[in-house]
C-alpha cells in the first residue's frame, strides 16, 4: 500500500464540489474587476524565488521544494504565485501593452513547513495581480476584489492595515528597530537573532510568545514615513472610505515576503472559533525592475482556498449541494439496458442530466441507487415497454408515475 505523502490531501468526488463553488465565486469576482486569468508553470528556476521572495524569508531559508533537474538546473515548486506572474508579465512583454495588466490565478503551491490545520505542505491559491498603477486608487480596487470575494463566500472578516513605507524611509526605520531590540537580543528566538541582522522589518512577524512580548512596544513604521509614503497611505484610507470598506489600523502588519512595499493588508475572520487570517495582500513597486524588468508599480493579495474552506465550515456557510440527475435510466433487460444507454447518450447531447445503470442491478436496486443520488425522475424501460415504444416515469418526490412515448423523451425531460 502506498500512501499519501505527509502533508498533502486527497480532495475525494463527495467533497470537490465545495472546491468548485470557491473557486467558481472567485472566478466570478475576478470577472466583475476585469481580472483575466494567467497560467504559470507549476515549476521555476531557484533563482526566480531567491530573488523574488527574498533570502530572508522562512518560504526561501526553510520552506522550499527545490531539487536538481537531470540538467543539473535547480528547479523549485513554486511556494506562492506572485513571482511566477511578475517573471510571466517581464518575459511576455506585457509592459509594452495595455496597463494596468490585471490578472489572477488559481494554482497549487508548495511550502515544506509542518502540517497542522489550515497548512497542508500542498496548498491552493487564488491571487491577484495588478500591475503598472502606482497610485493608492489601485490598492484600494485590490482591497474591494478581495473584500467582495469574501462577502460573496458568506465569511465576517474584519480588514487590517498598514503601511511599511518605500526602501527611503524604511532604512531609517531599520536603524530604529535594531536600536530598539539591541538590548533584549538575547531573549530573542534564533530565527529574529538572523532577522536583526538581515531585515529588522520581520522581527515584527514572529509568533514566538517571547518575541512578541518583546515587539510589542517596538516603534511603529507609520512614525518613520516619508511624505510620499505618508500621502500614499492617507489616500488609501480615503478610497477605502469612498468604497465604504471598513478598516483598522495594524501597525504589526509587515507581510513575510520581502518584496512588500508601502500598503499591506490582511483580512481576518472576526467568526467566533475562526479567528486568523484568510486573505493577505499588498503593494510591491520594485519587484518587477528587481527580477529584471522595468520599473513598474504593483499591487496584489492571495487567500488560501483551504483556509477560506475551513472557515466557512467552522462559521456554517451554507455550501450548495451539487446537481443531482433530472433522470435515471432503469432498463430490466439486456436489450432495455441498450435502449436506455441509447436514450441516455440523446438525453446528454440536449443538455438534460441523465444516468443510468452499470452495474446491471435489478430494477428495485436500481430504484434504491436512484434515490441515493437524488435523481428526480426514474424512467424504467422494459419489454412492454420497449415494444410500444415508450417508458414509465416515475416522480420520486411525488410517487406518481406516466407512460410518456421514447419520441417525446428529450422535450419531455428538457422541461423537467
Amino acid at each position: 500500500m502506498i500512501n499519501i505523502p505527509k502533508g498533502t490531501k486527497d480532495v475525494l468526488p463527495s467533497e470537490s464540489y465545495k472546491w468548485q463553488y470557491v473557486e467558481n465565486i472567485a472566478r466570478e469576482t475576478a470577472e466583475l474587476f476585469h481580472l483575466k486569468e494567467i497560467r504559470t508553470p507549476v515549476f521555476e528556476h531557484t533563482e526566480l524565488f531567491q530573488r523574488g521572495v527574498g533570502d530572508t524569508s522562512d518560504i526561501v531559508t526553510k520552506e522550499m521544494y527545490t531539487f536538481k533537474d537531470k540538467g543539473d538546473r535547480s528547479i523549485t515548486l513554486k511556494p506562492e504565485g506572485t513571482a511566477g506572474a511578475v517573471r510571466s508579465f517581464i518575459e511576455n512583454g506585457m509592459g509594452n501593452g495595455v496597463l494596468p495588466a490585471k490578472m489572477y490565478y488559481i494554482i497549487p503551491a508548495f511550502r515544506y513547513e509542518r502540517p497542522q490545520a489550515g497548512r497542508l505542505r500542498e496548498f491552493h491559491q487564488f491571487g491577484v495581480e495588478i500591475f503598472g498603477a502606482k497610485g493608492a486608487q489601485t490598492d484600494a480596487e485590490a482591497v474591494l476584489a478581495a473584500d467582495t470575494l469574501l462577502k460573496k463566500l458568506g465569511l465576517k472578516v474584519q480588514l487590517y492595515i498598514n503601511s511599511i513605507g518605500c526602501p527611503a524611509c524604511r532604512a531609517a526605520y531599520n536603524q530604529a528597530l535594531k536600536a530598539f531590540f539591541a538590548p533584549h537580543l538575547d531573549g530573542l528566538c534564533y530565527d529574529c537573532k538572523t532577522r536583526y541582522e538581515k531585515n529588522p522589518l520581520r522581527l515584527l512577524d514572529c509568533k514566538e510568545e517571547g518575541c512578541k512580548r518583546v515587539n510589542a512596544d517596538a516603534p511603529k513604521m507609520l512614525d518613520y514615513l516619508c511624505e510620499a509614503c505618508k500621502a500614499h497611505f492617507d489616500e488609501f484610507k480615503n478610497y477605502l472610505e469612498l468604497a465604504g470598506v471598513s478598516y483598522e489600523i495594524d501597525p504589526r502588519i509587515v507581510r513575510g515576503l520581502d518584496y512588500y512595499t508601502r500598503t499591506v493588508f490582511e483580512f481576518v475572520s472576526t467568526s467566533i472559533g475562526a479567528q486568523g487570517t484568510v486573505c493577505a495582500g499588498g503593494r510591491y513597486d520594485k519587484l518587477i525592475e528587481e527580477l529584471g524588468g522595468n520599473p513598474t508599480p504593483a499591487v496584489g493579495f492571495a487567500a488560501g482556498i483551504e483556509r477560506l474552506l475551513i472557515v466557512m465550515q467552522q462559521t456554517g456557510v451554507d455550501i450548495p449541494q451539487p446537481k443531482t440527475p433530472t433522470v435515471y435510466l432503469a432498463g430490466m433487460d439486456g436489450e432495455c439496458r441498450k435502449k436506455a444507454f441509447e436514450l441516455c447518450a440523446a438525453l446528454r447531447r440536449n443538455g438534460v442530466f441523465a444516468e443510468l445503470d452499470h452495474m446491471e442491478r435489478s430494477v428495485k436496486a436500481q430504484f434504491k441507487y436512484a434515490d441515493k443520488i437524488g435523481a428526480k425522475f426514474v424512467a424504467v424501460i422494459g419489454g412492454n415497454e420497449l415494444a410500444e415504444g415508450a417508458m414509465n416515469v416515475k416522480n420520486m418526490a411525488t410517487g406518481e408515475s406516466e407512460r410518456v412515448a421514447l419520441e417525446d423523451a428529450v422535450v419531455y425531460f428538457q422541461n423537467k
